[in-house]
């Protein structure tokens, strides 16, 4: 906390109220609210990040399966039992659970019900991508197709090209793809996530938030050096990395709407514009985050990333130094 009393918040639906209100009912079992508001949601971009916060909720119950039975063939519930389905297999996967396999295989079902019952959906096709990561020696033909051009890597090519026809340069769906990317055992240094990361945010228009993708793997690069034990650490302030982050700053954060800005890009830029000792730019995007921020990337400039109070600290040190340069401008 700050002299001012300022302490961030952490709320998977951001600035987003009707969310919020969606989530709160949905954490005691009901599911009306969730399908009202996904029934006015108004672009691709903001179904995309309303049914992956409302399906990592709703993976711990039943909800969605109560939904179904007042609603059969609605493509509504054919797109959250994908998402739920595959939100159940990834924690599996994380936690080497024995039921991995079993639910890899009734979500990739799920991904392909939906695929048809809603067949313009970005969505079970980001799923698709979510699930490739499963598939951690590429045995999967789908898995190991060609690239789109050099320098890229043998991947999931043909599901993101499904997802780009629907919703172009879908955000979940290229950060789906960077993780295929971190996990891939031909680059343990990261050359093919930084290929990525500079051939996505080079192709995407202005105001994409593919834009911010560089700054993400510039952390996750500083994340397995263990930077934060050098004794002096220039990461952050290297002709590239200045020049990512006021790229972002001026290709993504001035030109997209604010109802646009998803919470961990808003923090990834700030850190790096803080780490670029970019204070003053950096200022205006803390101001965007008002009350709310995400630990990552914070947390990776502490020694033990687990430690949340520590990553809030370095948020408030951040800020505060931010805020007070534009202060004095």
């Amino acid at each position: 906390m700050t002299q001012d009393g300022f302490r961030p918040l952490y709320h998977p639906a951001g600035h987003d109220e009707e969310l919020r209100a969606a989530l709160q009912d949905l954490r005691t079992g009901r599911w009306v609210a969730m399908r009202d508001l996904l029934d006015a949601t108004p672009d691709w971009a903001l179904w995309t990040q309303r049914t992956q916060v409302l399906a990592a909720v709703a993976a711990g119950s039943d909800t969605v399966r109560a939904w179904q039975v007042e609603e059969p063939g609605s493509p509504l519930v054919a797109v959250m039992l994908c998402r739920v389905a595959v939100e159940r297999a990834l924690r599996a996967h994380r936690e080497r659970h024995h039921r991995t396999q079993e639910l890899w295989f009734a979500a990739w079902e799920a991904c392909r019900v939906a695929a048809q019952t809603a067949p313009a959906d970005p969505v079970p096709w980001v799923c698709l991508l979510a699930l490739s990561r499963l598939d951690e020696r590429q045995q999967l033909d789908e898995h190991r197709a060609a690239p789109p051009g050099p320098m890229l890597f043998p991947g999931p090519w043909g599901l993101l090209a499904q997802a780009d026809r629907r919703d172009p340069h879908n955000r979940e769906a290229y950060q789906r793809m960077l993780q295929f990317a971190y996990g891939r055992r031909a680059s343990p240094r990261l050359s093919e996530a930084v290929d990525f990361s500079q051939w996505a945010s080079t192709s995407a228009p202005a105001g994409s938030p593919l834009k911010v993708m560089p700054l993400q793997v510039r952390v996750e690069r500083y994340r397995r050096v263990n930077g934060q034990e050098r004794a002096l650490d220039l990461h952050w302030v290297t002709e590239d990395a200045v020049r990512d982050a006021r790229r972002a700053l001026h290709d993504w954060f001035d030109l997209a709407p604010a109802r646009t800005r998803a919470l961990p890009d808003l923090c990834h830029l700030a850190h790096a514009l803080w780490g670029a000792q970019l204070f003053t730019e950096a200022a205006r995007v803390f101001e965007a985050l008002g009350p709310y921020y995400t630990t990552q990337p914070w947390c990776f400039r502490t020694r033990d990333a687990g430690d949340t109070e520590l990553a809030e600290e370095v948020f408030l040190r951040a800020r505060s130094r931010c805020l007070a340069a534009a202060r004095r401008e």
